[in-house]
């Protein structure tokens, strides 16, 4: 999945300065965000909730798009810091088409992790080929965070398997190619259990829902995959029988930096925005700037901003050099998501009245990044999974059997 450094190079720990190379690439990202994605764009995709289809396009075409695809599928192999460096640029422009541009790396990774070669091959070649798009389908109407209750099922007849299911909010469903499905292959054993299948839109029995109506990021394209008797050919699972939940978490430790990353890229143009509005909006015959109580607003704002920016790169480097991440992200993401929306929130605070309307931006900066806090894995999911890791590591040097916490 990511290129192991030399010991030495680990030893030394991440550097906090970004190469020429990386910062080519964030440039990059930054003046297609300026150009392309403009706040005149981005409100009208918003509102009339429109997929930017032309704007995907062009992300394809220079790069910005299937960014961690591997050379030998024609891909640029870029790593987990410069998706990082990438989402949080596109998501300062706006995080709702930066969602439609970077959400196919979401789809990617798990055929990275556990396909054939053929898959890969196949799947990842035909993103490259053309400007197409893949989902991960995981969450079900009844299930979001608890992969270990899926109710789809899969069963195996012959040289297929019958897919039965609703997967619910499945970001880019509506206009992809195909799926990274997760079902059961053995309700009686949970999460050991479930399985992973590349599902194409165009098998026996597959449809998608209606286009749902969200709250922000509504450039996004989400919907229901229906699978009702679906025909899926054999040698469209991904690994062995029962390893879908190892695939289904593995591959957060990987796409959850850029959900960070997406999260720091809102909160700075938050900033952004504050800043210059405190130097036009006058009281009491002075810029608002001048006022102690905005200054300590934006003072927090990029404070935390700076120290997501920097816990958002570690768990990153940590996926570029083969290190488990699984708190580390969790912290970044936690950490990040939270900080964003009351960052935003502050924002609509230092607009006043103008920030509560339509015709100014930071309302819609604090609708887009809600649901940072909901997808991939809400922050009460983040919390838990901190909780019972670091209590895990203490019990073990009191010498306490791990398995003993729950």
């Amino acid at each position: 999945m990511s290129t192991t450094a030399a010991p030495e190079a680990i030893s030394q720990g991440p550097s906090f300065r970004l190469s020429a190379e990386q910062e080519e690439i964030r440039k990059l990202a930054r003046d297609f965000s300026d150009k392309e994605i403009t706040q005149q764009v981005a409100e009208h995709h918003d509102r009339e909730g429109l997929f930017p289809h032309e704007i995907t396009k062009k992300a394809w075409e220079i790069g910005l798009m299937n960014c961690i695809i591997p050379e030998e599928y024609g891909g640029l192999a870029l790593g987990a810091l410069e998706e990082c460096l990438i989402a949080e640029e596109l998501a300062h422009g706006c995080m709702g088409i930066s969602l439609a541009i970077m959400a196919n790396n979401l789809g990617i990774v798990p055929v990275k992790l556990s396909g054939s070669e053929e898959q890969k091959q196949k799947y990842l070649g035909q993103l490259t080929e053309e400007c197409g798009f893949c989902a991960y389908a995981l969450t079900e109407p009844e299930v979001g965070s608890d992969p270990g209750g899926l109710g789809a099922t899969a069963v195996k007849k012959g040289d297929k398997y019958i897919l039965n299911g609703v997967k619910r909010w499945i970001t880019g469903a509506g206009v992809s190619d195909w799926y990274v499905v997760f079902a059961s292959t053995d309700p009686s054993q949970r999460h050991r259990g479930v399985s992973a299948f590349i599902v194409e839109k165009d098998h026996p029995g597959v449809s998608i829902g209606k286009k749902e109506d969200m709250m922000g990021q509504r450039a996004s394209y989400t919907c229901d995959i229906n699978m009702d008797d679906a025909e899926i050919p054999v040698e469209n699972r991904l690994g062995e029988e029962g390893t879908g939940f190892y695939t289904a978490m593995k591959t957060f430790q990987y796409t959850r930096p850029a959900i960070a990353a997406g999260a720091v890229g809102v909160a700075q143009k938050a900033l952004d925005l504050c800043l210059q509005y405190s130097l036009e909006r006058k009281t009491f015959d002075t810029f608002i700037a001048n006022h102690q109580a905005v200054q300590f607003m934006m003072a927090d704002m990029h404070r935390d901003i700076m120290a997501g920016r920097l816990l958002t790169w570690q768990c990153a480097w940590m996926c570029d050099h083969g290190i488990s991440n699984n708190v580390e992200v969790a912290v970044a993401k936690l950490f990040t998501s939270d900080n964003a929306m009351r960052i935003a929130t502050d924002a609509v605070q230092i607009y006043g009245g103008y920030g509560y309307s339509r015709e100014y931006p930071v309302e819609k900066l604090m609708r887009d990044v809600k649901v940072t806090q909901i997808y991939e894995g809400t922050s009460q999911v983040q919390k838990i999974v901190i909780g019972r890791a670091i209590i895990r590591e203490h019990a073990k040097r009191m010498g306490i059997n791990p398995k003993e916490i729950g």
